[in-house]
């Protein structure tokens, strides 16, 4: 990041343009060219593995209609292997966030009163009603739930807000489809949904990536 900016700083520094020039369509247009490639830049490849001066002699060249300093075999493989790079730092990232909530759930599955399916769910059963009345994943249904991580922090809760909640089953993450189908009305259930049944490496509101989700749901109404 230092690098970056000092030597953008030092871009900056040698054209003759401050801030409070900007007053013409094209000089306007042309900043927020420069501030939107610098910004995706950022957030695609890290400023740190931005070369301001050799970025800069790209654009300059670009805008000239030069010829290329470097041959499409040259340009390809530098491509290529800063796109072999990013992955495997993606990888090992994934991989250290996944690594706590694959423990929790090999611990988990060893417990007697825990089932775990074919697809990887866990769930154990708090309490049954004896009713013969249960979803389908084309039903919507009415319940009350308490949403934890592994660490036990609450990310969602209708207990807590005192208001039940109604959702088509066909329209919620894979783990909660599969897992209220198991359950009866009058049902408590604890779940527990590994990420790939969940929102896999996508962080969702207080939810982080690669996140096991725990869920106590009770069943109230199939609609």
């Amino acid at each position: 990041m230092k690098k970056f900016t000092t030597l953008a700083a030092t871009v900056l520094l040698s054209t003759s343009l401050a801030a409070s020039d900007l007053e013409t369509v094209n000089e306007r247009s042309s900043y927020y060219f420069g501030l939107d490639l610098g910004s995706n830049l950022a957030q695609q490849i890290g400023t740190e593995r931005v070369d301001i001066e050799a970025l800069m002699m790209g654009l300059q060249d670009g805008l000239d209609e030069a010829e290329p300093r470097l041959s499409m075999d040259e340009i390809r493989d530098a491509v290529m292997a800063l796109q072999q790079e990013l992955q495997s730092e993606m990888e090992e990232q994934s991989a250290s966030l996944r690594e706590p909530g694959d423990a929790f759930l090999a611990e988990n599955a060893e417990r007697d009163e825990v089932v775990v399916t074919d697809s990887g769910l866990q769930y154990e059963i708090m309490e049954e009603s004896g009713s013969d009345v249960s979803p389908t994943a084309s039903d919507t249904v009415r319940v009350h739930y308490h949403g934890t991580l592994v660490d036990g922090t609450v990310f969602d809760s209708s207990v807590d807000r005192g208001d039940p909640v109604e959702f088509p089953l066909d329209g919620v993450i894979p783990g909660w489809t599969e897992g209220v189908q198991l359950m009866a009305e009058g049902d408590r259930y604890r779940f527990f949904i590994p990420p790939d049944l969940a929102y896999r490496d996508q962080a969702v509101g207080d939810i982080p990536p690669f996140s096991v989700l725990i869920f106590e749901v009770e069943l109230l109404e199939v609609m």
